[in-house]
């Protein structure tokens, strides 16, 4: 008998562990971060960094966004609700209101006002987001005793992750290089956050100059540094190592190197510190947004020196904020998972070099030209209202007034089209479902469809083209290389595991919250993650 009540009391005991929850979960993305980053930089990282994250957690190999186009706003939403633009609403980091015509950013919000300083940079806020995060459902379950914060060197990337719900968003400013949000969360700074936007970090970090962490010899798996397929900061006359920092806005400039990350990572900690999150008897949430490696892949591109730095001096950052995680919670105490909004193309000019297939695309030769054809066809008419993220807005009024089809138009818009290098299909984006296209691609056009902010037909282009410029580079495409980005779990309750089948952006949030025993967002379309 005594040994069946010791028995019962140790399955009592383990059920009671086995469903604590974490004391914090923390979300980081990674701005534009291809998963081959994971591996190719792999031998050159820190034991406590990526390379931690890898081996003592889940790595999902094989995962995807499921939707076009990929860019910063859309991605940091789907990652955090648990769908896809179609549903949320947050198709693109801009986009057209059908219903007025009117161009909309992201998280603009005129009804709010800038706290922590006299720019208009605060006049942001999560309403245009039609569905909730998963860190508001975090909240809701716990009868919104627990603590939200979100930050971002983009406004994006803290606005959006934080959701409706979050007690703090936090943002940069260029304009005195403060940390600063809006008057939707709270009416004053905190005192902590005051003090550290007087510490003057930003300035510190722009007089070092940015110089390679290593010496530069032994960044082997980068191409040369004077390079001609790069862009220049601010200020430069080349785009080399050693970069000094003080030409142009340096406080902007700062966006565009390692310690935009640096800046991020520190007050992410002081967040942690301050806000006693993981110790309020709940489970908080932490989200982090790592913004610089975009600005940095934007400028300079794959495969160079300056990304493999930035990414070797961000692993840096990582192993200090796990670091400080066992240090101020223990370890299995927080779960961690590390996912990016996007992934990145090739610079077209870089690629070419190598004798490979790819382009810029002279988007605003290809819209004047359709639209002077559908003048020619129709006459002296505004039948096109506008474009945006790869896609034709038609003005529906004036085709109406004049009796004239959606597929008239598309026929001419087609012809127009084909004329232009780099040029792949047309898609009449309701329709998607029976263009002839890949299966694959049909699905995305839908999944980033939204029929109130979407336009009425998207151009495709070839791979490893896209609207640019002859230096640097983008994304937003409907392919591999712009949708395959990393995906690792870490922590409570994590044993380590390489998943190579396919997983999707949506199934983050699907999986945290059958984790956490807590409702999934209210537009997921999500799978729990095995």
């Amino acid at each position: 008998m005594k040994k069946v009540l010791l028995v019962f009391l140790g399955i009592l005991s383990f059920s009671a562990l086995a469903q604590k929850k974490p004391a914090l979960v923390v979300g980081i993305v990674v701005d534009q971060m291809r998963y081959e980053y994971l591996n190719k930089f792999y031998d050159r990282y820190s034991d406590k960094g990526f390379k931690r994250l890898i081996k003592e957690g889940i790595n999902c190999t094989d995962n995807h966004y499921n939707y076009a186009p990929t860019v910063t706003a859309a991605g940091h939403a789907s990652v955090y609700t648990g769908t896809v633009p179609a549903v949320h609403g947050i198709l693109g980091n801009d986009w057209i209101e059908v219903a007025n015509g009117k161009k909309m950013y992201c998280v603009d919000d005129s009804t709010v006002q800038t706290v922590g300083s006299k720019s208009k940079a605060g006049l942001m806020s999560p309403k245009n987001m039609f569905t909730s995060t998963i860190t508001d459902q975090l909240k809701m379950a716990q009868n919104y005793k627990s603590k939200t914060i979100a930050i971002a060197l983009k406004d994006r990337g803290s606005i959006l992750p934080g959701g409706h719900t979050a007690d703090a968003a936090y943002w940069y400013d260029s304009a005195d290089g403060y940390w600063i949000t809006s008057s939707f969360y709270t009416k004053e700074l905190p005192t902590w956050v005051q003090k550290f936007n007087l510490e003057g970090r930003p300035q510190k970090y722009i007089n070092q100059g940015w110089n390679t962490l290593y010496p530069i010899a032994t960044y082997t798996r980068s191409a040369e540094d004077d390079s001609p397929y790069e862009s220049k900061l601010s200020g430069e006359k080349a785009p080399v190592f050693p970069h000094d920092l003080k030409g142009g806005n340096a406080l902007e400039v700062l966006r565009s190197t390692p310690y935009g990350n640096n800046l991020t990572k520190d007050f992410a900690i002081k967040a942690i510190e301050e806000e006693h999150l993981g110790k309020n008897g709940t489970t908080d949430f932490l989200a982090i947004s790592f913004s610089s490696t975009d600005y940095v892949g934007h400028s300079f591109g794959p495969q160079s020196i300056e990304l493999e730095d930035t990414y070797l001096r961000l692993d840096q950052d990582i192993a200090d904020i796990l670091t400080h995680l066992d240090a101020k919670l223990g370890k299995n105490q927080y779960l961690v998972f590390l996912t990016a909004d996007h992934a990145v193309a090739e610079i077209p000019s870089y690629i070419k070099s190598k004798r490979l297939p790819g382009g810029s695309f002279d988007n605003g030769k290809a819209l004047n030209e359709a639209k002077a054809a559908l003048k020619q066809e129709f006459g002296d008419v505004e039948l096109m209202a506008g474009a945006d993220n790869y896609q034709i807005y038609l003005n529906h009024a004036n085709l109406e007034r004049l009796h004239i089809s959606k597929e008239a138009v598309a026929k001419v818009l087609e012809k127009s089209f084909k004329n232009q290098a780099g040029f792949a299909e047309l898609v009449d984006m309701r329709a998607a479902g029976s263009s002839p296209i890949p299966a694959l691609y049909r699905e995305m056009i839908i999944n980033g469809y939204n029929q109130s902010r979407s336009g009425d037909f998207m151009y495709l282009l070839k791979p490893q083209w896209f609207s640019g410029y002859k230096t640097g580079t983008s994304h937003s495409t409907v392919y591999a290389y712009d949708t395959h980005v990393p995906l690792l779990f870490f922590g409570w309750n994590v044993a380590h595991k390489e998943i190579n089948q396919r997983t999707h952006i949506s199934d983050i949030a699907s999986t945290l919250a059958n984790w956490l025993k807590i409702n999934e967002p209210s537009g997921s379309i999500g799978k729990v993650i095995q």
